[in-house]
């Protein structure tokens, strides 16, 4: 079948590595993770993230500050009297070799040639008086009526290139004939706009112009609207350029432009479209300025240019902002950046689009009822492996435990063999395995294994543990910056429960002035919370309450705080604060300590802090319920939460053997 000839498969190459890998997402979801923990929104964090970049990745930021530098660039490099320079220095040769031609001259009459130097010696100081003193003189060098002419026909070729990019060099030594073709164009064009401005112009009047004069417009609008956007940009810019100019630039400027190809009716032209584009875009900005400072003069087609080049710099840094409600990536504008800054930039830009596309259509981050972008499970569940994987790296170093592939079951095997099930961790019975693929499909090659053929090896079974972590959410962890290792150690301990430890039940508890039952996802997102009060009591009254619903399994209550108790709850309900702690508070809470060891609760504190009271009042805790009290540097939180949960299954449940299967030398069992 042949292949449309309209339809192709290639497009124009973008730049960057063609055999790069799609986006990796594990750097910014960790980023994000982390700022979420922090109290940020997830659309926040997202945000941030774009915009610092990662390792190897140029962000938002980086981006604009190079928009910034460029503008600068421009600004301090030029000036805009390059025209008037080029003007005056033409005029000078004139003036010159009109000089030199009448001291040469024997055969000239004297009074002639007196009145003609008069003439030349009386010029006016301004370039533009000049000039157009200079009109009507009879040169008698050929030399310098050259250097004149050449005056009039840079002023037109000027003109034109301020509102048609490229006709300067486009019309350099143009003919009589090139010069009325572009008198006929702009007619034309300004039937056209007036046409259009009216409401009566067709497709056909359109396509008729570009056929007559579509030479003069390389970019090749396709339609009205493409060449009146173009158009307006343009003369837009060349009027904020006049008003960058200094008042005396902008008179001599005017004065000159009348001598342009020697025709006022080139300026009738000019200012007639430039009405009729103002009129149909007025949203351009057609009164803005610039301060130049540099020493490098623009012409006015030059000039122009720089002050669309500042115009679209812009534009680029209000798209990098992102600043206005509904932005996205996707508003950046690569091809700008890339003619702007490189293809380089554009890369980058491109990059952090895919970045951002894939975080939200990939399933990492969903928008509520309340419509606020929120962590999903899915992104959760990969920031805990993040986690997990931090702490495997602390558990190891720490203990100078090195990798391992050995296989740690989580109880001996029975010997007999099951079906896989949804959720198991058992190892493969490999032989039994392929043993129902070949049988399935008739010693058929090569062998194709189903879900259906996998069997595990059966294990023994364990204890069940009832964990509950109670974490401190006192103003003091997130005044002293515990607050987001705390969250980071509750999400990599659910992780580690969820996924390796199904058959145990975690409750996440937060005590404050308050103690209050949260889900994993609750937690992470929670606010720091100024209000004092460490309301253990209420913490370890829910904790007994989550073990007594559990009658079967080990009790395991895990304590995350930086202070001593100093509130607790009364029997109307009402929350009772003192500070310093009072002996009632004391008591409440030991009272329920005693209760979860009644239960058979293994206990373990974590202090956060070098407090020597709250280490002698934790210390005495822990021993009073024969448990252990732990004081772990912020960044080994995580491990020793986990590394005590660990050793709570049990002998043989040492994290080595724990986490073998999960964590060797090629990452993460899932």
């Amino acid at each position: 079948m042949t292949r449309p000839k309209d339809r192709s498969r290639f497009h124009r190459y973008e730049g960057g590595d063609p055999l790069a890998p799609p986006v990796d997402l594990a750097e910014a979801l960790d980023q994000i993770g982390q700022d979420v923990m922090a109290g940020y929104s997830p659309e926040h964090a997202m945000r941030e993230f774009l915009r610092r970049g990662g390792a190897d990745q140029a962000g938002l930021d980086d981006l604009a500050r190079r928009v910034a530098e460029r503008r600068r660039e421009i600004l301090q490099r030029h000036d805009l009297d390059g025209t008037l320079r080029e003007v005056r220095e033409l005029l000078d040769q004139a003036v010159l070799a009109e000089r030199g031609q009448l001291a040469r001259d024997i055969t000239m009459d004297d009074a002639d040639r007196t009145l003609r130097e008069m003439t030349l010696d009386n010029l006016p100081s301004s370039t533009a008086a000049a000039v157009s003193e200079l009109s009507s003189y009879d040169w008698q060098s050929s030399e310098a009526r050259e250097a004149y002419e050449q005056i009039k026909d840079l002023l037109g070729r000027e003109l034109l290139d301020q509102r048609f990019a490229g006709m300067k060099q486009a019309m350099e030594g143009a003919t009589d004939e090139d010069r009325e073709a572009v008198s006929e164009m702009l007619s034309d064009l300004n039937d056209l706009l007036e046409k259009h401005a009216r409401g009566e112009d067709t497709d056909q009047d359109f396509a008729e112009f570009m056929d007559k004069h579509g030479d003069f417009f390389p970019e090749a609008p396709q339609d009205i609207d493409e060449l009146l956007d173009s158009l307006a940009q343009r003369a837009a810019a060349a009027q904020r350029m006049l008003s960058s100019m200094t008042p005396e630039q902008r008179q001599e400027l005017m004065e000159l432009s009348q001598q342009a190809f020697g025709s006022p009716q080139l300026m009738e032209q000019l200012a007639r479209m430039d009405a009729n584009l103002q009129a149909l875009r007025p949203g351009e900005d057609w009164s803005g300025s610039e301060s130049f400072d540099g020493d490098q003069g623009l012409g006015l087609g030059d000039g122009t240019g720089a002050l669309q080049d500042l115009a679209q710099l812009d534009a680029l840094a209000d798209q990098l902002a992102q600043s206005h409600h509904g932005a996205r990536l996707d508003d950046v504008d690569l091809d700008a950046l890339s003619r702007q800054l490189g293809d380089e930039a554009a890369v980058a830009a491109r990059t952090l689009q895919e970045l951002e596309r894939a975080l939200r259509d990939s399933g990492y981050l969903k928008r509520g009822s309340d419509g606020e972008l929120r962590l999903s499970p899915k992104a959760m569940r990969q920031l805990g492996k993040a986690l997990l994987r931090d702490v495997a790296d602390r558990m190891s170093g720490r203990s100078g435990a090195r990798e391992t592939r050995t296989t740690g079951l989580a109880g001996e095997p029975s010997g007999s063999t099951r079906r896989w099930e949804f959720g198991d961790t058992d190892p493969w019975d490999v032989p039994r395995t392929i043993g129902n693929a070949v049988l399935r499909d008739g010693g058929a090659r090569p062998v194709r294994i189903q879900v259906d053929d996998i069997e595990v090896v059966e294990t023994e079974a364990r204890t069940q543990a009832a964990v509950v972590l109670l974490v401190d959410t006192s103003f003091s962890m997130a005044m002293d910056g515990r607050w987001v290792p705390m969250k980071r150690t509750a999400l990599a301990l659910h992780q580690l429960i969820r996924s390796r430890f199904r058959g145990d039940d975690l409750q996440l508890i937060a005590f404050g002035r308050h103690a209050q039952v949260m889900e994993i996802e609750e937690l992470t997102a929670l606010d720091a919370r100024w209000a004092k009060g460490t309301n253990l009591h209420h913490g370890l009254l829910l904790a007994n309450r989550f073990f007594r619903k559990h009658p079967n399994a080990q009790p395991v209550l895990l304590v995350v705080t930086d202070g001593e108790p100093t509130a607790h709850l009364e029997a109307d309900g009402e929350v009772w604060f003192s500070y310093p702690p009072h002996p009632l508070t004391i008591a409440h809470s030991v009272r329920e300590l005693d209760a979860a060891a009644r239960l058979g609760a293994q206990v373990t504190f974590f202090r956060l802090g070098d407090d020597p009271g709250l280490a002698r009042f934790i210390d005495s805790m822990a021993r009073r319920v024969d448990g252990r009290m732990v004081s772990p540097e912020l960044d080994d939180l995580g491990a020793a939460v986990v590394g005590s949960y660990l050793g709570s299954r049990g002998p043989g449940s040492s994290y080595r053997e724990q986490f073998g299967d999960w964590y060797g030398g090629r990452g993460f069992w899932v």
